[in-house]
């Protein structure tokens, strides 16, 4: 008995242990379905991928754990170096030039675009200040400070006039200047300029006394009054004088067009396109490094932390890990579990067959017992 007993038990429970699994689907005589079938975990398949999911996001997987192992301090300092790597070997150690890089972006003929960028602004400005300026005067455009300025400087240039012509007219070249004069306006008088020639002697003579009144003329301080007068006048009719009138008379476009020439020349733009990005900013990867790397890692940690509840739940891994079990075979999730715990349902199977023995010692004692009495 202890042996039937022993058998049944090990049996029941390995039998047990299979239907946890098999049949792998249902079972039927005719219309009816025999009991028991499918088995337990291909009946509970849908509860149990559900389940499985739910304790993935709620216990393994979560915004928690993923801050733990992705967001640490450590992770943030491992990130940065990273980046900053990259871009040291990548782009301030790389060897090819702006016009390269550019081109690698998809933009070609940078220097001809900047050029003709130049051109179309320089003539849209000179367009913009020809109309906004040409009708207006000196007076309105001119800065008050300017003005002030000018009228400031009137002294100095009447003064400045004045030793200039005292300097010329007591040289040799402002004496036969003087002379010259003289020779001119007696011989375009006919007689009556040599009559004054006879009273006053040759012209070398009249230069002599003529001389020291221009000085003396020069140095009187009425003059000074009369240029600084006239000067102030004219500068007042300047300033009152529309800016077409005054540059009516100029062709600006040669002007214009050596201005552009100059600048294309000084802004070498092909040349300049053609060096690398180390040989314009040589300390770039040690200010990255210190000005922006670390700026950047701290804004992707931190916006990375805001969003990882919203980016976890836009994964839905809940329904990865249901649709995972449920694309899973039967036989593979039998393997799986039974790799795991094959050594434990032996056991199972085991104390069935040890409980069964021990039940058929204790029914065969009982008999005994009962056939003795």
């Amino acid at each position: 008995m202890a042996f039937i007993g022993a058998l049944i038990g090990g049996y029941t429970n390995h039998l047990a242990i299979k239907m946890l699994f098999r049949p792998h689907e249902a079972k039927y005589i005719g219309k009816w379905r025999v009991p028991f079938t499918p088995g337990l975990i291909p009946k509970r398949r849908d509860e149990l991928a559900k389940q499985l999911g739910r304790t993935v996001v709620e216990h393994l997987l979560t915004p928690e754990t993923f801050k733990r192992r992705f967001f640490s301090n450590d992770m943030r300092k491992k990130a940065e170096l990273w980046i900053q790597s990259q871009l040291s070997k990548h782009v301030f150690e790389s060897h090819m030039t702006l016009q390269q890089w550019l081109s690698k972006a998809g933009i070609e003929h940078v220097p001809s675009l900047v050029e003709g960028k130049f051109d179309s602004i320089l003539d849209e400005q000179m367009a913009l200040i020809e109309s906004r300026f040409a009708s207006k005067t000196v007076k309105e455009i001119a800065p008050e400070q300017w003005q002030k300025q000018a009228e400031e400087r009137i002294p100095e240039i009447v003064t400045y006039m004045i030793e200039k012509g005292e300097t010329y007219f007591d040289s040799e070249e402002g004496r036969q200047t003087v002379k010259r004069l003289i020779d001119d306006f007696l011989s375009s008088k006919g007689t009556f300029g040599n009559m004054i020639q006879m009273f006053m002697g040759e012209s070398s003579t009249i230069v002599d006394r003529v001389q020291p009144e221009i000085q003396k003329f020069l140095r009187a301080p009425g003059t000074f009054e009369i240029l600084s007068n006239v000067i102030r006048g004219e500068w007042e009719k300047l300033k009152s004088r529309p800016l077409n009138e005054l540059i009516g008379g100029f062709d600006l476009q040669p002007v214009l067009t050596k201005v552009k020439s100059y600048a294309k020349q000084e802004l070498a733009v092909e040349k300049r396109l053609d060096s690398t990005l180390q040989s314009y900013w040589p300390e770039g990867a040690y200010w990255t490094a210190i000005n922006l790397t670390p700026k950047i890692t701290e804004f992707a940690f931190i916006q990375g932390e805001v969003k990882l509840e919203e980016m976890i739940q836009r994964l839905r891994l809940e329904e990865m890990v249901q649709e995972q079990v449920d694309s899973f075979p039967v036989e593979r999730l039998e393997d799986l579990v039974l790799g795991i715990s094959r050594k434990e349902f032996k056991m199972i199977t085991v104390l069935g067959a040890v409980l069964g023995a021990l039940i058929g010692l204790i029914q065969g004692g009982i008999v005994y017992l009962m056939n003795m009495i």
